[in-house]
């Protein structure tokens, strides 16, 4: 394995990286044939989606209105689907105002089964004059038919590509008139049709497909041609803009790469090769909607409809007609027809046509071998001024080696200025290229994946360079070796010290997990991997609560060392007998003087809680004085006669100060690294600041929240300084005398 990377180091190496990125190259240039491969596919289409995002399509005229079967008309008129004289009445209604066409988006392929001839049928109880009476009727889809016969409407079918039970066969089609060559190999195919009732085609001005394919669940483009079992068979908008202009049937043009456009009265289109058509979809507009509740109620003025191209469509949120657009919202499916009929009447379309494939492909070559030729050039355009290399650097290196170093320094610095200004200007031009294209031209420039592909040669070209580079640096990584392995084991082991240091302080969670009668919580954050300030907290007997905070003088090692020592000893003299919290700090004090070589001191308040009565015994060794801070918000400093730090005097019997706490009351202890935390400015946070913060905090907070709430004003306050000392604290509340839950 050794062996084949060496291998491949020098394979990269060879003619600067050139061999293997001209490969690369070549690789891309035939994957470009293969456009469906998923990186490259949906590259492509979340681009062109942001070029609609970027510019979505302004309309400049209201030439289609769409009749919506909204809430409102399903609450009027009665749950989907609708008896077909309800259809008729709409569809009579909009031929009242004389519309240029109306499109249906929605298939009838069964009898309506609410014909009185159907409830006839249907209802043995009926007596025979009522049956007969029934059945004497008009048929609503008779009603139906009579109302598209009167109308210039066209009906929509869904083609499939597999046959189920429902699908019909046939579709009644006006004839399309081919140019140029046969365009059905190029079409989307669809064996079978769901198309409505063949009276209702007879009646119909016009047929056409509904189908369209989204890509990732977004609807991009229209099918406006379709290969409907060997039929070319026009989209629903196409068809209505035949019927609109009265034409007698589409001219479709077709040429060797499949088709180009087609021809309506006087309307020219282009197309994909494949039929479809890029929908630029506008925002989304209620303007285009009119309830169809609305205009079976004459609420809307003529001038909505007359003359517009009219689509008739599902927009309740029940029926789950929509869809998710390019622009990122989710719209009924019918608007897609609404504004490939608004590009229409604006002569705007957006196409990718096929000689676009040669374009990027031409872009892609020679962007690549633009890249291949400069970027290797990059590595020797920045020499350094000074090439001496670091004398405790280079201490264990030979005279040769130093002078290779040197080599390396002098003649193999990249620049990297001129690779970032290769890879902005790679970038601008290919995005900017297909904004241009798409904002101005409507076309679709595909610069998502030529810019991964070149980007790919480039990395490529990068990466030989880098080799190269580290090939020649190699020497100088032994220097660095052995230095980087001793402070590595170094820092493992701080880490290490760290994790222990803290592991021995205790959390209320572990400590008091159903305790009521008190809450208590506190948080030692170190200035550097270790510190030496302490806290401690444990219960000595079932009433009596012992806690403690302390700074050792001093830091680093010797004071993280000295804080461990001073917390056993004051837990293990805590633990030895029912002493009150005066002979336990005199006791800890007389045991830790006894054996302290670095005579090192510790700050200290230590006191014990009867957690039953409130009682509080404190003893202050040359510390910041606590806080107390009663229920009625009231702060008071709780300072006693105290005495010195520990380990100044070994004998030395210091005064307790009695305390009775009320219920609700809080002790809030804390080091000086609250106090004195310093920011940019040489500023002291202050204990002001800390009284400040206290009255704006609510009373009845948990420990916990005292503490987050203090840390995180002491961080703003410091900000970017680097941290001076260790940050302590310790809240205690009481809350009254209750028992232990169980």
């Amino acid at each position: 394995m050794k062996q084949l990377l060496i291998r491949l180091s020098h394979l990269w190496r060879a003619g600067n990286g050139r061999i293997v990125a001209a490969a690369i190259l070549t690789a891309f240039t035939l994957l470009l044939n293969f456009p469906e491969l998923p990186p490259f596919k949906s590259a492509r289409l979340a681009l062109f989606d942001q070029y609609q995002q970027l510019f979505p399509r302004q309309p400049q005229s209201s030439p289609v209105v769409i009749v919506a079967i909204d809430e409102e008309t399903l609450t009027a008129l009665g749950q989907w689907p609708w008896p077909r004289n309800y259809f008729a009445a709409l569809i009579d209604a909009i031929s009242a105002f004389k519309p240029a066409a109306v499109g249906l988006d929605i298939i009838m392929p069964e009898p309506d089964r609410a014909s009185p001839e159907a409830v006839a049928e249907s209802r043995s109880d009926l007596s025979d004059s009522v049956r007969k009476a029934l059945t004497s009727l008009t048929t609503n889809d008779q009603q139906f038919q009579k109302s598209l016969a009167n109308t210039p409407a066209v009906l929509g079918a869904a083609g499939f590509k597999f046959k189920t039970s429902a699908t019909l066969d046939g579709l009644r089609l006006k004839a399309i008139e081919v140019q140029g060559n046969d365009p059905l190999p190029w079409l989307n195919a669809y064996p079978y049709v769901l198309a409505s009732l063949p009276e209702f085609q007879a009646a119909a001005h016009g047929q056409a497909l509904l189908s369209s394919d989204p890509e990732r669940g977004i609807v991009r483009r229209a099918a406006l041609l379709s290969n409907l079992n060997g039929v070319i068979t026009p989209g629903l908008a196409l068809e209505m803009l035949r019927v609109a202009h009265a034409a007698p049937h589409i001219i479709v043009n077709s040429g060797i790469h499949g088709v180009e456009s087609v021809t309506v009265g006087t309307q020219h289109i282009s197309l994909q090769s494949n039929g479809e058509a890029w929908v630029h979809f506008s925002e989304f507009s209620e303007q285009r909607f009119i309830s169809a509740s609305s205009l079976l109620k004459n609420q809307v003025p003529p001038e909505r409809i007359t003359g517009k191209l009219v689509l008739i469509g599902l927009t309740g949120l029940g029926l789950q007609d929509l869809i998710t657009t390019p622009l990122g919202d989710r719209r009924p499916g019918v608007d897609v027809h609404a504004q490939l009929l608004e590009s229409f009447a604006e002569n705007h379309f957006l196409t990718r046509p096929w000689w676009m494939h040669w374009l990027e492909l031409a872009v892609l070559v020679g962007g690549g071998l633009m890249l291949i030729w400069i970027t290797p050039n990059a590595r020797i355009l920045t020499p350094q001024k000074n090439s001496t290399p670091d004398k405790t650097a280079t201490a264990n290196l030979s005279a040769n080696e130093i002078a290779e170093r040197r080599s390396v320094d002098r003649n193999n610095v990249v620049n990297p200025k001129f690779l970032g200004i290769l890879v902005i200007l790679q970038f601008v031009l290919l995005f900017g290229t297909g904004i241009v294209a798409f904002r101005w031209f409507g076309l679709l420039f595909d610069a998502a994946s030529l810019f991964m592909m070149l980007s790919v040669v480039f990395a490529s070209l990068l990466f030989s360079v880098f080799i190269e580079f580290a090939h020649q640096r190699k020497i100088m990584e032994i220097a660095f070796q052995n230095q980087r392995v001793k402070s590595a084991k170094l820092a493992g082991e701080l880490d290490a010290a760290r994790r222990i240091q803290l592991g021995t302080l205790p959390t209320a969670t572990t400590s008091f997990p159903k305790e009521s009668r008190f809450e208590i919580d506190a948080l030692l954050e170190p200035a550097r991997q270790v510190g030496g300030d302490l806290y401690d907290f444990f219960m000595i007997d079932p009433q009596r609560l012992f806690f403690i905070i302390g700074d050792v003088s001093g830091k680093g090692l010797p004071a993280s060392l000295f804080m461990v020592v001073t917390k056993a000893l004051g837990k293990s003299v805590a633990l030895r007998g029912n002493n009150g919290i005066d002979t336990i700090i005199s006791q800890a004090n007389t045991e830790m003087a006894r054996e302290n070589p670095e005579m090192l001191f510790v700050t200290a308040v230590a006191g014990i809680l009867n957690v039953e009565t409130g009682a509080l015994e404190l003893v202050n060794a040359g510390h910041d004085a606590p806080l107390r801070i009663k229920t009625t918000g009231h702060i008071e400093s709780v300072a006693g006669e105290g005495g010195p730090p520990l380990c100044v005097l070994d004998d030395f019997i210091y005064p307790v100060e009695h305390l009775q706490l009320a219920a609700g009351d809080t002790l809030l202890l804390l080091t000086d690294g609250i106090t004195e935390a310093m920011n940019e400015n040489k500023e002291l946070y202050s204990m002001e600041r800390v009284r400040t913060l206290l009255n704006s905090l609510p009373l009845n907070q948990h420990p916990n929240s005292f503490l987050t709430a203090l840390r995180e004003d002491v961080r703003a306050f410091v900000g970017n300084a680097e941290p001076s000392d260790d940050l302590t604290l310790l809240v205690l509340r009481w809350q009254g005398a209750e028992k232990l839950s169980v």
